[in-house]
This record gives structure tokens, C-alpha cells and sequence, in this order.
């Protein structure tokens, strides 16, 4: 795919998607949403991709939806989404951990489409708004899923009923980020976090337990989750990531995992069972 308001690279199993209209201060538009859709898709695709990071040229991560880009089209089709689902959906669903590095303001959409990220690292400068409220309109991308689950549903409530704009030193607080940094050491702590869970750590397994954390928080009782551990542990006698994973600990060298995603998972977590006999995982398939 050719990229215009995004662009996207790979290097070291890293593949970095970068929003990159600056000169609109990152202002969300429908082309950028289906730009970083694809991008996370081929990032999922890419066998060789083992981690990625989202961010942003300029001094702003993004400051909402570009209004003067132009409206949304086709929005009477059956099958029409709105452009920040494009985005969080397939975030939400890849086997792939997401670092989202952000810097400067990070409004509306800007924020939204950060949060099925697994770490969300901030410059000491960044601002946090969800504004609809104050603009009359409503939360995207399965932002009021996401969000109590990450910092609470008292404070979901208060950012985004009142829609106040909020600094990086209470978004640390409440969760919402998990470091604050100088700008110049924003990126370089995003990937050096990237690096340490590319050379440390099994895709595969990685690639099972965020989605396992994503959905077994919404099921009734653990027996779901007691059900599925036993089958996954019962599976690692026969597998050779299990066994790099204690020889070279034991050998004390940096492990060399052969398993990657998705060709790899698991044939029987339940979230991959086909259309119309999924069990009852909470959040969107």
C-alpha cells in the first residue's frame, strides 16, 4: 500500500506506524484511519514482525479529527465503521504487543485510538482530553470498553462526562500512561522497551496471554481461564519455544524462539473458533 498521511517501516522485528501530518498537528481523517488499519494489518501479516510502535511526527501525537479534512462518506451503507473502530479493532486484536509513544496533545481521537495499546509512554509536556461532551458528540473507537477497564470507571466517568483536558502527571496516576519522559527520550524508551520484549520473550506466548488478559476480564468466574491454562500448559511438552525458553536460562544466553504469530497460535483458544460458536468472550471478535 502506498502511505500519504502515515508511514510505516520495519527494522529489527519492529515495525514503527507513524502519523505524519504535522502540519495539521496529526489531525485524524478518515484516509489515515483505513492508512493505519492496513498498517496494523501488515504488521500482523509480517511473520517477522515481533513488536509495534505508534507514533507520531511533529509536536502534537494528534489533536482529534481533522474537521476540515472533510465529512464521513457512505455512512448509510449496512456495513459502514467509524473511521477510529478501523484503527482499534484491529489493534485491539493482534497478536503483536503495541507501544504507543506520545507526545504534545493527544485529543479526542488521539487518545482513543491509544488504548487497546499494551503500554502507552508519554512525553512530561503531553495533554489528555476526552472532549466529546463538550463538542456534542460521543466516544469512538470502543472507547468507553476500553477505558474503565484501564483506569477505572470513576475516573472514565470524569474525563469524559466533564471532557476536561488533563496533564501527563494524572494520567500517570490513574494508569492511563505507564512512564513520562523527556521528549528527546520518548522514543528511544519505546523502543528500547520493544527491543527487551523482541529479544526476550516468545511471540507466541506474548501473542496469547494480552489477548487471554483482554478477554478473560469480562467472563463470570476464572473457570474459563482454568479450562483454557490447562490446555495450554498440557501443550508446552511439545513446544520447542517451552524448551529454548528453560535451556537457555539454564544455559544463561538470550533466547532464540522459533514460533511466531499468527501462524503459530494455538489451534484452540476459543477466540479463534469460527463464526457462531465462539463462547461468550467479552469484546469484539
Amino acid at each position: 500500500m502506498t502511505y500519504t498521511q502515515v508511514s510505516y517501516a520495519v527494522h529489527e522485528r519492529i515495525a514503527t506506524i507513524t502519523l505524519d501530518r504535522a502540519e495539521s498537528r496529526n489531525g485524524f481523517t478518515v484516509v489515515m484511519a483505513d492508512e493505519l488499519a492496513a498498517a496494523f494489518g501488515a504488521a500482523e501479516a509480517d511473520a517477522d514482525v515481533r513488536a509495534i510502535v505508534l507514533a507520531a511526527n511533529g509536536k502534537d501525537f494528534c489533536v482529534g479529527m481533522d474537521l476540515a479534512a472533510g465529512g464521513l462518506a457512505d455512512v448509510e451503507q449496512p456495513d459502514w465503521m467509524e473511521p477510529a473502530t478501523r484503527v482499534t479493532r484491529p489493534m485491539y486484536a493482534s497478536t503483536k504487543p503495541v507501544i504507543a509513544a506520545i507526545q504534545g496533545a493527544a485529543a479526542g481521537v488521539g487518545v482513543t485510538m491509544t488504548l487497546p495499546a499494551d503500554y502507552r509512554l508519554a512525553t512530561l509536556d503531553a495533554r489528555f482530553g476526552f472532549v466529546f461532551a463538550r463538542r456534542g458528540l460521543y466516544p469512538e473507537g470502543g472507547s468507553t470498553w476500553f477505558l474503565p477497564r484501564i483506569v477505572g470507571l470513576g475516573r472514565a466517568m470524569d474525563w469524559m462526562v466533564s471532557g476536561r483536558i488533563f496533564g501527563a502527571q494524572e494520567a500517570l496516576t490513574a494508569g492511563l500512561v505507564h512512564s513520562l519522559h523527556e521528549p528527546a527520550e520518548l522514543l528511544p524508551r519505546a523502543y528500547d522497551l520493544a527491543r527487551e520484549i523482541v529479544t526476550q520473550c516468545a511471540p507466541v506466548s506474548v501473542a496469547v496471554i494480552r489477548q487471554a488478559l483482554l478477554r478473560m476480564g469480562g467472563v463470570d468466574s476464572p473457570e474459563a481461564a482454568f479450562q483454557l491454562d490447562s490446555k495450554l500448559i498440557a501443550g508446552c511438552a511439545q513446544s520447542p519455544d517451552a524448551v529454548e525458553g528453560i535451556v537457555s536460562f539454564l544455559q544463561r544466553r538470550p533466547p532464540e524462539f522459533t514460533l511466531n504469530t499468527p501462524r503459530d497460535l494455538p489451534p484452540f483458544l476459543p477466540w479463534l473458533e469460527p463464526p457462531g460458536q465462539e463462547p461468550p468472550w467479552p469484546g469484539p471478535q
